[in-house]
């Protein structure tokens, strides 16, 4: 007997990718259902060989599914993750909303799966933001290592984190651009096209953004939270794939070699360091794939015991589609969820 999956925000970007993953791990599904807002309702999308049709969310009884998972934003996941866990559907919510609630926990699988067990108390867990999940990924086996006090990381995030308008209008501002027409922003303060914006999401008191915010407090709440995290956050002209600059201090030496040699034995990750033109990952070749990239290890001279990496990863995967549904994948393999219909 196999789980019913729903997949909320099933026309969005994310919902889109939650669904290719699924076909493509052949999560134990018996019935997966798409499902939108009511303008979306009708909406084809692909899942496998099948095409589905989206359902309304609001009419949609929820009593004899297993797992929800959750692409439709903060809002809508504030008013309806609660409701969704009432009936017994576990939901795994990929927004801000649940993040750093207390009483819900906030997994990485390669990193802190055994935390997933604290999902009882509201039957909600949370997904991190993309740029904190592939960071922890390439953080956790170093940390175990040599222990993390200190991360100074710069991203460079693709438009495909702000949703399909952002997309379309990198697209839209690029072809405006050669054919020399004006060029208008509309989803990012300043023009996108040729060009970097250093905000994503707004700011707060202390001069950061809610996105520099964030990494510092996921990366506290699911690896260690004596880890100091500085971020700056950066919008980039890239379709799909974030990237990052990223600055470490331990507290017990770690050369780059053993770095390098630990990180490739680590769940999740890939190492391609080639010191040479070319031996390294950009978001073009890492669109599309699973993995954590790993490039340029190398040793931090400004502090003791330092080192310096480039990671990339796809954000729709990894950063979101891939985890929300690896999650799931922890949830069956540790015997915590049991379908409905068999317990019936």
């Amino acid at each position: 007997m196999g789980y019913k999956v729903a997949v909320v925000g099933a026309t969005g970007n994310v919902g889109r990718e939650m669904l290719n993953v699924l076909a493509e791990r052949a999560f134990a599904a018996d019935d997966v259902i798409a499902l939108a807002s009511r303008r979306s309702m009708g909406v084809e999308v692909s899942y496998g060989e099948r095409t589905l049709k989206a359902k309304a969310l609001e009419h949609f009884d929820f009593a004899d599914t297993d797992l929800c998972l959750m692409s439709a934003g903060s809002a809508t996941s504030k008013e309806w993750s609660p409701r969704i866990a009432a009936t017994g559907c576990v939901v795994i919510d990929n927004s801000s909303a649940w993040r750093y609630d207390p009483d819900v926990p906030l997994i990485v699988p390669e990193v802190n799966a055994a935390a997933v067990d604290g999902f009882k108390k509201k039957n909600i867990i949370a997904n991190p933001n993309c740029s904190t999940a592939q960071l922890v990924v390439a953080l956790k086996p170093l940390h175990d290592r040599a222990t993390v006090k200190r991360v100074v990381v710069a991203t460079y995030q693709s438009v495909s984190g702000a949703g399909r308008e952002a997309m379309d209008e990198l697209f839209a501002q690029t072809r405006a651009i050669y054919v020399t027409d004006t060029v208008e922003p509309a989803k990012f303060p300043k023009r996108i096209a040729f060009n970097v914006i250093p905000q994503i999401d707004a700011f707060v008191e202390d001069g950061y953004t809610r996105e520099e915010w964030k990494m510092s407090a996921e990366t506290k709440k699911i690896l260690d939270p004596r880890i100091e995290v500085v971020a700056t956050c950066v919008r980039v002209p890239v379709f799909i794939g974030h990237s990052e600059a990223v600055h470490v201090e331990f507290e017990k030496p770690i050369s780059a070699e053993e770095a390098q040699e630990i990180l490739r034995q680590a769940p999740g990750v890939l190492v391609v360091d080639e010191r040479k033109p070319g031996g390294y990952m950009t978001p073009l070749e890492a669109a599309g794939e699973d993995a954590t990239y790993v490039s340029r290890i190398r040793v931090d001279r400004t502090v003791p015991h330092g080192l310096a990496f480039w990671c990339v990863a796809d954000n729709l995967r990894k950063g979101a589609a891939l985890n929300a549904v690896q999650i799931a994948e922890v949830l069956i393999n540790r015997k915590l969820l049991q379908p409905k219909q068999k317990a019936a």
